[in-house]
């Protein structure tokens, strides 16, 4: 277990530093997401999902203007792939589904769509736009949708440049505790 927290620490270590078009650094927007799962009083899983919901972004090399670039990067599935050797679905699926979760928010209120920052509209666009009324049914129907919806309120908030918040290591307990592998 303790491979897996050094594989993710090391990581975010080597490449939390890029940007994908916000005004904070991966490892920021992660740590900031977990800090305000945990200020809102989620569960260990969501919190953990939060800190974990983009690691696909440091897992591919496709640069750092990728959505700029007119590609989907499938950060989300990529994430979850890897996590999936090591985490139980309560963490892997809501990291699998937050992008879903950011179409079904546009498609159920479009005000939602018009808070999302510059850089998730452009990325919307490139991951299928808002949901249909089927997709939205298809998406309510899935067992972790509702985790999936709360990380993507905090992804939301997570991107306060100069926030303060604990580092990753106040988080290692937190991925050896969920480390099933």
């Amino acid at each position: 277990m303790s491979e897996i927290v050094d594989q993710i620490s090391t990581v975010f270590a080597e490449k939390g530093h890029r940007h994908y078009g916000e005004n904070v650094s991966e490892l920021e927007h992660a740590l900031q997401t977990a800090a305000f799962a945990r200020q809102f009083g989620e569960s260990d899983a969501v919190v953990l999902a939060c800190l974990l919901h983009d690691y696909g972004h440091l897992l591919h090399n496709l640069g750092e203007t990728v959505a700029n670039d007119g590609i989907d990067a499938q950060h989300e599935e990529l994430g979850a792939e890897l996590l999936q050797e090591n985490f139980p679905p309560e963490i892997v699926e809501p990291v699998r589904l937050h992008v879903a979760a950011k179409r079904y928010l546009c498609g159920k209120d479009p005000k939602y769509l018009e808070g999302l920052s510059p850089s998730s509209q452009l990325s919307l666009q490139l991951q299928g736009g808002p949901m249909t009324a089927d997709e939205l049914r298809e998406f309510e129907s899935h067992p972790h949708f509702e985790a999936a919806v709360r990380v993507r309120r905090y992804d939301d908030m997570g991107k306060v440049p100069g926030m303060k918040t604990p580092g990753l290591d106040a988080y290692r307990e937190l991925i050896a505790e969920f480390a099933v592998l």
